[in-house]
């Protein structure tokens, strides 16, 4: 069910729902505050679709270098990052 399948009367239903339950002078803030919900949600979800492709290109390179370094400087590098106790 997507918001396609709604259709011009459930949008008007929705709207003198919503006029009933906030009033005319808060409809223009909720509008606004989804606005801005909407769009840091789709920024976000940019980011981390990003990431991934970031992440799926690195991999390789570094699983690569991993292979061409001995054991000992693979298991001191990785102990290097540890975070302080």
């Amino acid at each position: 069910m997507g918001l396609g399948s709604i259709g011009v009367p459930g949008l008007i239903l929705i709207l003198i729902v919503a006029l009933l339950l906030f009033g005319p002078n808060k409809l223009p803030e909720l509008g606004k505050a989804f606005g801005k919900t909407i769009k840091e949600f789709k920024k976000g979800a940019k980011d981390v679709f990003e990431d991934d492709d970031d992440a799926a290109k690195v991999k390789p390179q570094q699983a690569q270098v991993q292979e061409a370094q001995p054991a000992g400087q693979m298991e001191s590098k990785q102990e290097s990052r540890r975070l302080p106790e």
